[in-house]
This record gives C-alpha cells, sequence and structure tokens, in this order.
C-alpha cells in the first residue's frame, strides 16, 4: 500500500470532529501554498504584462476604479 493509500484510509477512519480540524488544517494549507505561488509569481514579474495592460486600458478610459 502507497503512503497515499495510507493516509486516506486512515482519514476515512477518523472521527468527525478530527475529520472537520483536518478538512479546516487542509484548506489553511492549500490556501498558504496558493498565497505563496502568486507572491512568487509576482516577485518573478509574471503579472508584469498583465499590469502594464490593465494601466494602459485605464489611461484610455476603457476601465475605470472599482
Amino acid at each position: 500500500m502507497t503512503q497515499l493509500e495510507e493516509l486516506q484510509v486512515s482519514i476515512r477512519s477518523l472521527p468527525i470532529e478530527d475529520f472537520s480540524k483536518l478538512r479546516d488544517w487542509f484548506l489553511e494549507l492549500e490556501n498558504e501554498i496558493w498565497d505563496q505561488k502568486i507572491s512568487d509569481d509576482f516577485k518573478a514579474g509574471k503579472f508584469n504584462k498583465l499590469i502594464e495592460k490593465a494601466r494602459a486600458e485605464f489611461s484610455q478610459g476603457k476601465a475605470r476604479e472599482l
């Protein structure tokens, strides 16, 4: 049995309260990973073209401030 399969079996056997805590923790972890990925991409300049395009559209009156 793989480690993933072992985890799946263990998770299925958790009491509902522990399962809820694990679910909440997992969602928090997923959000932290997403936030880090966005931050890393921003620092690497991966959004620069989108930012430039948005600024250009705003200055041309094609977009408005929210």
